[in-house]
This record gives structure tokens, C-alpha cells and sequence, in this order.
């Protein structure tokens, strides 16, 4: 990820906030350096205020040489100001002050889109006898269907897309939820339990201690 910003205290605090969410970031202060600074980036943060070229000059130009996902992140929030980044090439726009779990949310759902535009069409996950399909928003067990609620579904996708990778509890959260609260640790809990019990399948979804869940797919 490359972040773009001028602002010290902003870009040395968002680090390592989104360290903790296994993105490995690259800081640049400059719109000229963020341009020189685009190979092997997967998301771009864009700041609009920069000291050197204006942030929307920074993102028409970009999209001449990458189509990377931009994410502009800016004080700057009257509508006519969002309408003009989308113009100038961002795929979404963020206003500050924000909440880190939806920009974390924000990253991962235009790495999705961008994901879905490149990649064939998206099989089904199957683990033993469960097959999830990602695309069609369905489960089976044993080749029953399994009626589960929408954020069942998207927590249950999210670890069916990893493919056995840990996945943090603050990515799901960020993900389903679009935001962080005091007992956002204990719904997800509650979702996670729900989803064991309607799967007949209590090992299906293992606990990661002190980070997440993973699918036990070996």
C-alpha cells in the first residue's frame, strides 16, 4: 500500500494502525514521489493537500500509467469536492476524520472490486462435505442448503475467501460492520458460534487466538 500524505503526525500514526492489519505501507509526503513510488503497490491513499501538486492532479495522472485502486483520504468533503475526486480517477473517497476500521474496510472492498475485474470467475470453497458459493451467495452441507442471515454469509465468505488464511477479528469486523464499537468483538463472537451451529460443523471455523479465524481447509 502507498500512503500519500503530508501531514507527519497523520502518516506516522495511520502506519502503524494499519500494520496492525497485516498491510505493509509505504509512506511518501509528496505527489511527485507518489508517482515515482507506484510499482508493486496494490492501493493508494491519497491525500489531496499536498505540498508540490494538488492531490487531483496526482490521481488524473496516475490513472494515465496504473489502473491501482485510489483511495482519496481528505478534509475536503463538500460534495462537489468528493464528485471531482471521483472524476479525477478514485475509485472511493474518505472524508477525515474518519474511523480506521472503515478505511481498513474501504481498502479491502476496492481490493475486491479490483480483484473481481482481473480474476476468472470466483469457484466454490469446499471444505469436507461444505461447499460455499461466493458468488452465488449460497451453502450447502452434505448438499443441503443452509439458510443463513446476510452477515452470517459475509463473515463466513470472508474466511472462504482467504482460503485457510488467518483473517483478522478488526478485518471482519471492518468488513461486515463498516465500523468498530465497544462490543463488536462479542457480536462477531456470537456470529462466529451461529455459523458453527447452523454448519453442523463446530471445527469448520477455528479460533486464532489473540487474532482471529481461519476455514480449517487442511
Amino acid at each position: 500500500m502507498l500512503l500519500v500524505e503530508d501531514d507527519h503526525r497523520v502518516a506516522e500514526a495511520l502506519q502503524p494502525a494499519l500494520a496492525r492489519q497485516g498491510m505493509a505501507v509505504r509512506w511518501v509526503g509528496s505527489g511527485r514521489a507518489a508517482l515515482d513510488n507506484l510499482a508493486d503497490v496494490d492501493v493508494v491513499l491519497l491525500d489531496l493537500g499536498l505540498p508540490d501538486l494538488d492531490g487531483l492532479e496526482v490521481c488524473r495522472r496516475i490513472r494515465v500509467v496504473s489502473d491501482v485502486p485510489v483511495i482519496v483520504v481528505s478534509a475536503r468533503g463538500e460534495v462537489d469536492d468528493r464528485i471531482l475526486g471521483l472524476h479525477s480517477g478514485a475509485d472511493d473517497y474518505l472524508v477525515k476524520p474518519y474511523d480506521v476500521g472503515e478505511l481498513v474496510a474501504r481498502v479491502h472492498a476496492v481490493s475486491r472490486r479490483r480483484r473481481a475485474v482481473d480474476a476468472e470467475p470466483v469457484g466454490p470453497v469446499r471444505v469436507g462435505d461444505v461447499e460455499v458459493q461466493l458468488e452465488r451467495h449460497e451453502v450447502t452441507v452434505a448438499g443441503a442448503a443452509v439458510v443463513l442471515s446476510r452477515k452470517e454469509f459475509q463473515v463466513l465468505a470472508i474466511l472462504a475467501a482467504a482460503r485457510g488464511a488467518v483473517c483478522s477479528r478488526e478485518r471482519i469486523i471492518a468488513e461486515v460492520w463498516g465500523k468498530t464499537w465497544p462490543g463488536a468483538n462479542r457480536t462477531l463472537d456470537v456470529h462466529v458460534a451461529t455459523l458453527r451451529t447452523k454448519l453442523g460443523r463446530p471445527q469448520l471455523v477455528q479460533t486464532v487466538r489473540g487474532v482471529g479465524y481461519r476455514l480449517a481447509l487442511d
